[in-house]
């Protein structure tokens, strides 16, 4: 199969619906773009947009995965900043790369270097880890949050200042360009699905077929 092109975003969310998905506040999140301990990895291009975040799937995965070490594990947050520290090796979306436990309020992680199990913080072994992190059902809770809102299901919008004036799918930021690059790469809509998690069929077909496209 033909490959879409490489410039295309997948999955724009906006603060608001990453606060509702991860339980991450929003003075969270934007302290921590500024503070460079989470930066979102869609950046936008005009320099008046340029203050506009928006959150990828998998940053949504790796915020989920921070939510609940803090907020469920009770990992103080100077830990966080150690672990990210360590395994800032395996890039940004490291939260979700590798497979992370809890051991004592200390994040915990397999060293692929060693092959043990160490915590992240210091890079001492650790032995019987009572709890392992799990990433949840993201994919689910997105299509839930849409499915809230059914009345956008199939619907465009085009409307100044919104994505560079260009049409999106209603009530997301995402370009109808963008599906219709993947469905002239010969995507189907369940494979263009795959990688736009929270969008549905009727959504796709729209986009699909919308004809106002620059």
């Amino acid at each position: 199969m033909a490959n879409a092109d490489s410039n295309v975003v997948i999955a724009a969310f906006t603060e608001d619906q990453v606060v509702r998905l991860t339980g991450v506040s929003r003075r969270q999140l934007r302290y921590w773009a500024t503070d460079k301990f989470f930066v979102p990895s869609i950046k936008m291009e005009e320099e008046s947009l340029a203050e506009m975040r928006l959150y990828s799937f998998r940053d949504l995965l790796c915020l989920k995965i921070i939510s609940s070490l803090r907020n469920e594990s009770k990992v103080a947050f100077p830990e966080l900043r150690k672990t990210k520290n360590r395994l800032s090796h395996l890039g940004d979306d490291m939260w979700a790369k590798t497979t992370l436990y809890v051991h004592g309020k200390r994040v915990v992680f397999d060293n692929p270097e060693t092959g043990q199990r160490e915590e992240a913080s210091t890079g001492q072994g650790v032995l019987g880890i009572p709890l392992k992190m799990v990433t949840g059902q993201m994919e689910d809770a997105v299509r839930a949050m849409r499915q809230c809102n059914s009345e956008s299901i199939g619907k465009i919008d085009k409307k100044r200042g919104l994505a560079q004036n260009q049409p999106v799918i209603a009530g997301t930021r995402i370009p109808v360009k963008n599906i219709q690059a993947f469905h002239k790469a010969g995507y189907s809509v369940a494979d263009i699905q795959k990688q736009y998690p929270s969008l549905d069929a009727g959504d796709i077909t729209a986009a699909v077929n919308y004809e106002d496209v620059a």
